[in-house]
């Protein structure tokens, strides 16, 4: 049985104090706590359940992948680079990606934030007029 938390109008959680993402926050410095009452849309639950935060990281290339293997193809013999190699990187922020595992069913699910200098997870909470350290 799922209990439904109050949530005020400013982005604050009144159940745990959480602070979430909106658009009046910064988009220098993001700091997400590492468990997040959240819903989770899957059979079994269909309700807000605790969610464990964790950062998305891509994982390892398969190098027997259809593109890879073209890739490989295309390179061989005399000729030189095939494909064009991005250089003139612009952005200097990344958009991060939260995978949120719930603890109920052990389902995963992603969440994309807007871009950030900073990310961090499950850091201190700052008071106010307090520097930030890094």
């Amino acid at each position: 049985a799922c209990t439904a938390s109050v949530r005020g109008s400013s982005g604050i959680n009144a159940e745990y104090g959480h602070y979430y993402i909106t658009n009046n926050l910064s988009s220098k410095m993001v700091n997400i706590p590492k468990l997040r009452r959240t819903f989770c849309k899957y059979e079994g639950c269909k309700c807000h359940t605790q969610h464990k935060v964790t950062q998305y990281k891509a994982g390892k290339r398969n190098p027997k992948a259809l593109g890879e293997r073209r890739y490989k193809m295309k390179q061989r013999g005399y000729g030189g680079q095939t494909k064009p190699v991005f250089k003139r990187n612009a952005k200097t922020t990344k958009k991060q990606v939260l995978r949120l595992e719930c603890q109920t069913c052990h389902k995963k699910t992603q969440l994309s934030l807007k871009r950030c200098k900073h990310f961090e997870l499950g850091g201190q909470k700052r008071k106010k007029g307090q520097m930030i350290q890094f």
